[in-house]
């Protein structure tokens, strides 16, 4: 596959970051670094919407405090509201 040059700028940390990936021995370049941030980028998976809601509904959970419900107690109730929602 061909490849284009491109030239960015980038902070100080940004660099620091990219210098530790490679001295983690996961990446043998700067490049190879910053095409695999753009591959997982275009992958398939959550959009920025069901990201943005996964967030919020474990920011309601982590506020909602403690439960002494027990795990199957929990699961029962889930799969209660789920053909409540999609019904």
């Amino acid at each position: 596959m061909p490849m284009v040059k491109k030239s960015i700028s980038i902070t100080d940390r940004q660099a620091d970051w990219l210098k530790s990936q490679i001295a983690s021995g996961h990446y043998g370049n700067e490049s190879e670094v910053i095409r695999d941030l753009i591959r997982r980028r275009q992958a398939p998976g959550e959009s920025e919407q069901e990201i943005e809601q996964l967030r919020a509904a474990l920011d309601k959970g982590l506020k909602s405090g403690f439960s002494y419900r027990s795990l199957d107690d929990i699961w029962e109730e889930a799969r209660r509201e789920i053909p409540a929602k999609h019904g």
